[in-house]
């Protein structure tokens, strides 16, 4: 199955959808057979903040993809509201014609504005748990906002206690580009090994967490066993990081 919207692929292969910008650069995707499940590794990493906070109540997804984190997160966190913030209204009209994202209701709101708007609009700082922040173009060469004033931005909106997770796609100079622009914003920042093909997910934290890795792992266990996540391997992941290996 092929369909086109305004630039937009949508394209199916071996039971997976896949969302596209017209390049060859997979900007989302969803198992056919199981379409409120998260697909690929990495944006099931951009969850890792579940192992520091089981009950947000406000999630925001700034890039909205195909829908996955956005749907993950209405689905499983009962008593949080879940904001998604998009730029392009072809990408939400696919999210919710092929890929299952449902109508804004009492919990969920998606928004079609810029990312950087939100994020400085002083209205929304210090209101939001999680930011979970996956911002793409169809060329995909790297972040569409890495500087420090954006992670500032992204900073400020969190509540005290809060965390965001970002996915970093792209070479590894800019990796560390992204990582140095994060610091002065957070208590704390870590990340990931690699996954895909240049994909590092690194975590910040408003105010730096006390880290107990026994405690961690039985949560990782929880996270498993209710959201069906690989939690374990991201506990492996900050381990290493801390270790420097």
């Amino acid at each position: 199955m092929r369909a086109r919207m305004s630039g937009i692929t949508v394209t199916e292969e071996n039971g997976v959808r896949f969302l596209r910008f017209g390049t060859q650069w997979v900007q989302g995707s969803m198992k056919i057979a199981d379409p409120y499940a998260i697909d690929l590794e990495y944006v099931q990493q951009m969850m890792m903040w579940t192992l520091f906070n089981a009950t947000p109540q406000h999630i925001v997804q700034l890039g909205l993809g195909a829908g996955a984190l956005t749907k993950f997160c209405h689905r499983h966190f009962a008593t949080a509201k879940v904001t998604a913030i998009e730029l392009d209204a072809a990408v939400i009209a696919a999210c919710r014609s092929q890929f299952f994202l449902l109508s804004d209701d009492e919990r969920l709101r998606v928004l079609q504005m810029d990312a950087m708007a939100f994020v400085q609009d002083v209205q929304n700082h210090g209101t939001v748990d999680v930011l979970q922040v996956d911002l793409y173009d169809a060329q995909a060469r790297g972040p569409v906002y890495e500087s420090p004033a954006f992670y500032q931005a992204c900073a400020d909106c969190l509540a005290p206690h809060g965390i965001l997770t970002v996915n970093l796609f792209c070479d590894a100079p800019d990796h560390g580009k992204n990582l140095e622009a994060m610091e002065a914003g957070f208590g704390a920042i870590a990340w990931l090994p690699e996954v895909h093909d240049g994909n590092v997910v690194a975590i910040g934290f408003k105010t730096a967490p006390s880290i107990d890795f026994t405690d961690l792992y039985q949560r990782a266990a929880m996270i498993r066993a209710t959201l069906g996540l690989p939690a374990e391997s991201w506990v492996d992941g900050l381990q290493s990081w801390m270790q420097g290996t």
